[in-house]
């Protein structure tokens, strides 16, 4: 027994129309968020850097939009349900060669199509265990790496303030040792004078 067609499940829909792209190029994004919860669809359209993934995040906004002004739902509780695009009209245009010959170009368009619909109870369970699992695994995270960073600059301060203690009472007994080295030599020459002058006396 077939199963139901994608253009007719249920949920809430918005689409796009007459978009310039071809459809196999707005297939590879849509892959990317087909299934999945909205907020996460979000977060791979925001990272996606395909040109279809902007134009199908609003799509996606305008479904959810639609949901929750119209049937009342969540946004956290809505899932992509489908998603798919259908080709549109095609523009044929030529480019002119050599040897009076010409080049075709197709200028394609498709329908792009975003259905949402709520996650069933279970699902939704599984689903906001792992986001407050992961949340409270974020702000361990962040916990520790603030207390490391807090450690380091402790750390740090105790070395500074321990060179700062030490390196004035370095100096002074670096400066003591020269000055009595230096009080020893000028001794040592008044000594030598004061010798001279008695033997000068004594002649």
């Amino acid at each position: 027994m077939a199963g139901t067609k994608t253009n007719e499940r249920p949920g809430v829909r918005a689409s796009l129309s007459n978009y310039g792209m071809s459809a196999s190029k707005a297939r590879v994004v849509l892959n990317l968020v087909r299934g999945v919860d909205v907020q996460t669809a979000r977060d791979i359209l925001s990272l996606t850097t395909r040109e279809a993934a902007g134009v199908i995040n609003k799509v996606l906004a305008s479904a959810v939009a639609n949901a929750v002004n119209n049937s009342g739902y969540s946004a956290d509780e809505l899932y992509v349900a489908a998603a798919y695009a259908d080709e549109g009209p095609t523009m044929k245009r030529f480019s002119p060669r050599a040897r009076g010959r010409a080049g075709r170009i197709n200028k394609r368009s498709c329908h792009i199509t975003v259905i949402v619909a709520r996650m069933d109870d279970d699902r939704l369970a599984i689903l906001n265990a792992a986001r407050s699992a992961q949340a409270v695994a974020s702000r361990s995270r962040r916990v520790a790496g603030s207390r490391t960073k807090k450690n380091e600059a402790t750390d740090t301060t105790s070395v500074v303030e321990e060179a700062v203690v030490e390196g004035p009472q370095t100096e002074v007994v670096a400066t003591d040792v020269v000055e009595t080295n230096e009080v020893v030599e000028v001794a040592t020459e008044q000594e030598v004078v004061s010798v001279d002058t008695d033997e000068e006396t004594d002649k």
